[in-house]
């Protein structure tokens, strides 16, 4: 088989792409709130039930032949959630602030991109079709979920733009790296992760602006009624609109 002809186990990124992930990291907010807030489980118990949800996944996902959008998806919401609660757990529980887990985490992930780069020679989603390459490609998500949430809440409460604020930033930004798509030579590569990036704080304020206390300039919305909602919306988003692998050499 040509090397162009082999396929990644990872999706094409598309709009419907984009949708879905700001979906799932919206998603990853409620749903996580929901298992340590409302029911009350704390932050390190839901980071030990969402861990243990994220490693099945990632090997579920790894001993899959090919790609399966509901098992890439699942996955993903994996991260979102696991992140939230970790997040959550450093900023919160450890007592080292947005400040301090947003710092901690982007060094994380700065440093999984350049194990990943120095190993394998890229970082390309398109690359995705080997064990070890696929192990990269979720730690990686998994800690930039995680800043996303640490992130997220600096620009919300520290920086005191509050939810809509802060999502008025991050939408900004993701519609300047969207320009630069379109209208730079910028690597794609380096877009992508940007952009990936981006999502999972946007998503991480919109999921706290639906379910946070009205006075705390939220809309109060039930967290599981909110997660039932962003779900339901991701399983349509998958079936209604068929996504493919993405090519290797693409």
């Amino acid at each position: 088989m040509n090397q162009k002809e082999i396929f990644s186990k990872v999706p094409q990124v598309t709009l419907i792409f984009w949708l879905i992930k700001i979906l799932a990291t919206t998603l990853g907010e409620t749903g996580g709130d929901a298992v340590s807030m409302s029911m009350n489980l704390g932050y390190l118990v839901g980071t030990a039930i969402f861990a243990v949800i994220f490693i099945i996944a990632v090997l579920a996902q790894i001993s899959a032949k090919k790609f399966h959008p509901i098992l890439y998806w699942v996955t993903i919401v994996a991260t979102t959630t696991v992140g939230t609660t970790l997040a959550d757990y450093a900023d919160r529980s450890l007592g080292i602030g947005y400040t301090g887990g947003s710092a901690l985490l982007f060094s994380l992930l700065m440093i999984s991109l350049f194990v990943w780069h120095r190993t394998l020679g890229t970082v390309s989603v398109a690359s995705v079709s080997s064990p070890k390459a696929e192990m990269f490609y979720w730690v990686t998500i998994m800690f930039s979920q995680t800043l996303g949430t640490a992130l997220g809440d600096w620009t919300a409460d520290t920086a005191g733009l509050g939810y809509t604020g802060a999502a008025v930033i991050f939408g900004a930004l993701l519609a300047a790296v969207a320009l630069a798509y379109s209208f730079t030579a910028i690597s794609r590569t380096v877009l992508f992760w940007a952009a990936f990036i981006l999502t999972r704080p946007l998503g991480a304020v919109v999921g706290d602006f639906l379910d946070k206390p009205i006075a705390k300039g939220g809309l109060a919305l039930s967290r599981f009624s909110a997660s039932a909602t962003l779900l339901a919306l991701i399983v349509l988003c998958i079936f209604i609109f068929k996504q493919k692998p993405a090519k290797q050499g693409h």
